[in-house]
């Protein structure tokens, strides 16, 4: 097969650290190369190399060899690379007008991307402005963008984090046709389903090494029974109703007016427990999930904090309001400010929310990093040298460190590896258990709903199709 990117004895180093050391790597036309390993191994920052992207300030070593323009990025976290004030189809018309051709021949093409990326409804999703998206629609506009582009070789990151099954299903047939019409796929990827119907080639990296690498079958073997991750707490009585919405309806702005996103929702969760959200993508979990935390201002109806109104904005809600109700975001890059270490915005939640003195918030944060995982080093680097697993945790160390009484989790596990996925819905488990913390737990991962939650509720555009019961829908 003909090579159309190569990576050869690559070394990237930040302030004497080695992020990647030693990395060889080919993309091949038709071949899906998967690139697996824990948070932090070097995943992303081999993917971004072939783009000719490094973290800033890093030493490189080595050599990449791609055509201009011939790789195509799926990033993880998708906001990243859509501009936050422009429409989706002024975006996708801009990249599809410089292949050249007239205005029926651009939106053929805008159209067909969209199909191709598994975006139904595509006149819709071209008058949202990228907020309005769902993380999963986010990244199914950035995989269009991709394909616009007619890359040769396309770095998936982590492209079906936050997606439902079906849909996760589609992309995984989407990214096999791209192989079958003659594209490189490098696909790097903590979902070993995934990888092992996609790819021909699994490289695995630990520590920014390759330790093994080969066909999928033979570097990962026959797939585990499935079972239940760790973590589900004994089920106990339910304590009082802590946040209850009753009535919600939510908005957002087009172009066109506003389009209800979600009608009549109501529900409840108590101290002590976890109310899963499932549906698919695009179905309104995560504006619920920002209605309830004060994010998403538009919407009619009325959220309780122990039976009492809370504002709509969090401009609105007190210091103690807005420290009862945290909300931690599937995009955890999105959420830090690039310029600042990740420890000081972590304890700067316990210094503004609580009051605290600064430095006890600082031993405080460092704590909580540890036990995520995100020891002192890491803890101490700027968001754009974690991964984003290690992002992640520290957008939950930080919400943590608010004291809330409920806890809105956004897709927190999709972004892990499975080692680090079960640790912290332990974590979560215990929290609910001693702190008697409230959870809203948004998800598509149906094991970890089920390993956690006390009732799911389903959600179907914009709408409640099951209350919740006791487990996980099948």
């Amino acid at each position: 097969m003909t090579a159309v990117a190569e990576v050869r004895g690559l070394r990237v180093e930040v302030g004497g650290r080695a992020l990647v050391d030693g990395v060889s790597l080919t993309a091949r036309a038709g071949r899906v190369t998967a690139v697996i390993g824990p948070s932090g191994s070097g995943k992303t920052t081999t993917g971004l190399a072939l783009l000719g992207e490094y973290p800033p300030g890093a030493r490189v070593e080595g050599t990449v060899r791609t055509r201009p323009g011939a790789v195509g990025y799926v990033p993880q976290h998708p906001a990243a690379v859509l501009h936050p004030a422009r429409r989706v189809g002024a975006l996708l018309r801009d990249i599809a007008a410089g292949r050249g051709g007239g205005r029926r021949e651009i939106r053929r093409r805008v159209h067909e991307a969209l199909g191709l990326a598994q975006l139904p409804d595509p006149a819709e999703i071209l008058r949202r402005f990228p907020h309005q998206l769902s993380g999963g629609q986010q990244q199914r506009v950035v995989l269009a963008q991709a394909l616009l582009l007619g890359a040769e070789v396309i770095v998936a990151d982590e492209p079906t984090t936050g997606q439902d099954p079906l849909t996760k299903q589609g992309i995984v047939t989407e990214l096999a046709a791209l192989a079958a019409r003659g594209v490189a796929v490098v696909l790097l990827s903590h979902d070993m389903d995934v990888v092992r119907q996609l790819a021909d080639e699994v490289v695995v990296m630990r520590a920014g090494r390759i330790v093994a690498r080969g066909p999928a079958r033979t570097v990962l073997g026959d797939p585990a029974p499935q079972g239940a991750p760790a973590g589900r707490a004994p089920r106990r009585p339910a304590g009082p109703v802590v946040l209850k919405a009753d009535g919600l309806t939510a908005r957002h702005r087009t172009a066109r007016g506003a389009v209800d996103v979600l009608h009549d929702v109501t529900l409840s969760v108590a101290a002590g427990e976890c109310l899963a959200l499932v549906g698919r993508s695009g179905s309104g979990k995560t504006t619920l999930g920002r209605c309830l935390a004060g994010l998403h201002a538009d919407h009619a109806g009325v959220i309780l904090l122990d039976g009492e109104p809370l504002p709509r904005s969090v401009r609105s809600r007190s210091r103690s309001q807005l420290a009862a109700v945290q909300y931690v975001f599937q995009d955890a890059k999105a959420a830090f400010d690039e310029h600042r270490p990740v420890l000081d915005q972590v304890a700067r939640t316990a210094v503004r929310l609580r009051g605290a003195a600064a430095r006890a918030a600082r031993e405080e944060a460092a704590r909580t990093m540890e036990a995520l995982g995100l020891g002192a080093v890491a803890a101490g680097r700027r968001p754009g040298a974690l991964s984003g697993g290690e992002l992640q945790r520290a957008a939950l160390a930080r919400a943590l460190l608010a004291r809330p009484r409920v806890l809105v989790c956004d897709e927190i596990t999709s972004g892990l590896d499975p080692a680090t996925r079960a640790a912290l819905l332990v974590l979560l488990a215990g929290l609910r258990e001693r702190a008697e913390l409230a959870l809203v737990f948004i998800t598509h991962d149906l094991a970890a709903a089920d390993a956690l939650a006390d009732r799911t509720a389903v959600l179907d555009a914009g709408a409640i199709v099951e209350p919740g019961g006791g487990r996980s829908p099948a």
